[in-house]
């Protein structure tokens, strides 16, 4: 079954949190903003499922408003990983578990960020 999630906005890059301000208010900033894209995925979310997927393919397509160069490193998935395991769509988000696919697009009109997850075996 393939689970598909539209947010119309896209995370933060890594490159925000990282040596900005102190380290308590980086802190600070970086759990919120995590908890706001768990938010964010449990009510984009269309049906909750009966249980979580133990393994699962989690494919994240960022759609950029320019086409920018942007390193994929800067955008790890940590919120939407966080917030799919909070939002009780994955068990655990290890490597173990999880097989992570990350691509950057351009849409100039509608950017935004597509996460879609299948349970793997």
């Amino acid at each position: 079954m393939l689970i598909k999630i539209v947010i119309n906005e896209i995370p933060p890059s890594n490159n925000k949190y990282m040596g900005r301000g102190s380290t308590r208010s980086q802190a600070f900033v970086y759990q919120a903003e995590k908890q706001r894209w768990a938010g964010l995925i449990m009510r984009a979310l269309k049906k909750k499922l009966n249980k979580p997927m133990r393994k699962a393919r989690v494919r994240i397509t960022y759609y950029f408003p320019d086409k920018k160069r942007r390193d994929p490193d800067n955008y790890s998935g940590k919120f939407i990983l966080d917030g799919l395991t909070k939002a009780g769509l994955i068990e655990d988000d290890s490597f173990a578990n999880i097989i992570l696919e990350l691509y950057g697009r351009c849409d100039k009109e509608n950017p935004r960020t597509v996460i879609e997850l299948e349970e793997i075996t």
